[in-house]
């Protein structure tokens, strides 16, 4: 999981993003193995650009989400930063059987100081989020309009104004045969979303992408316990 040798002193606090609980996850670095290398923001970097990350990493998110940052694209934009956030699952959690279990994401701030004329603005925004889900989620119709709608309300309930939102959803069904690890049948929801931050405040930008991974991941809200997940005894 994405969590730091010293992660199991952190208890139930909520992690900010940049803390060191977030650092060191082999399973997400391999899953980003082909990138760049992990961008260390320094004063040659624009100033509104290092302010922009440095309200990333200040955002503070749920203890079930390990957040922190991983390795962005290149060649995409001059300036170009990522967080990796990954669903961690108590140990007594029931995972159905016919499912991973996994929900994991990427949010990339790309800034060119010059601005975009497609971005309308120099700050844009993209979000990449993919989960397992059970076999009766994967054939609902109504799937990928309610998982949109999630990322939509999640912005539109924030302070902080976004703008040119644009993206995809997909449902997916995977068929394993012969000798292959994994569920014979597995079955994921895939979001590929952006979007432009009109201010350098992005912390509720990360709280918005945050709160989809949690919907994608069925995590109840916050404060709730979710009886469902408790091993029988």
């Amino acid at each position: 999981m994405f969590i730091a040798p010293n992660a199991a002193t952190t208890g139930n606090r909520p992690r900010m993003a940049g803390s060191p609980s977030g650092v060191g996850s082999a399973r997400l670095r391999a899953r980003v193995a082909g990138w760049s290398s992990v961008t260390r923001v320094t004063t040659a970097e624009p100033a509104q650009f290092r302010a922009a990350v440095a309200a990333m990493n200040a955002t503070t998110v749920r203890p079930e989400i390990e957040l922190g940052p991983i390795r962005p694209p290149q060649r995409l934009a001059p300036y170009s930063y990522a967080l990796g956030a990954e669903i961690r699952h108590p140990e007594t959690a029931i995972v159905p059987e016919r499912s991973e279990g996994d929900a994991f994401g990427r949010l990339i701030l790309l800034h060119d100081p010059e601005g975009a004329e497609a971005w309308d603005g120099t700050m844009r925004l993209v979000a990449y989020i993919q989960a397992d889900l059970d076999s009766s989620e994967a054939v609902d119709p109504l799937l990928p309009e309610v998982a949109w709608s999630w990322l939509v309300e999640a912005l539109d309930s924030r302070s902080e104004q976004a703008t040119a939102l644009g993206g995809t959803v997909t449902a997916t069904t995977s068929v394993r045969y012969g000798d292959i690890s994994g569920p014979p049948r597995a079955h994921q929801l895939e979001m590929r979303a952006s979007w432009t931050a009109t201010t350098l405040e992005l912390g509720p930008h990360v709280e918005a992408f945050c709160e989809v991974l949690e919907h994608a991941a069925g995590l109840p809200p916050t404060g709730v316990t979710d009886l469902s997940s408790r091993t029988r005894a």
